[in-house]
């Protein structure tokens, strides 16, 4: 992405409301693999979990052009959350 996209993108990120996507919906529209829940940041966001502490919500944003979900920050949280239920309803900000 060109930096003048880029902060076009942040722009609307800072805008967007939050919105909740279902963690396998998010999967399936990134087209990422699902990281191990041995994975160390995957690891510390499932004892968050566990502790009931909140997690900040995932920053997605679609590739110009393909449509593809683009995943700005959030993908080892969205792992953790899978990793205890893929149905779960997560916090998002779209752009």
């Amino acid at each position: 992405m060109r930096p003048r996209e880029a902060r076009a993108v942040i722009s609307r990120l800072k805008r967007a409301r939050v919105v909740e996507f279902a963690a396998k919906d998010i999967f399936r529209a990134s087209e990422l693999p699902m990281l191990r829940s041995t994975d160390g940041h995957v690891e510390k966001y499932r004892a968050l979990i566990i502790l009931k502490e909140p997690l900040s919500p995932l920053l997605l944003c679609r590739e110009p052009g393909h449509g593809k979900l683009i995943i700005a920050d959030g993908y080892h949280r969205l792992c953790a959350v899978y990793s205890f239920d893929e149905d779960a309803m997560i916090p998002c900000r779209i752009a």
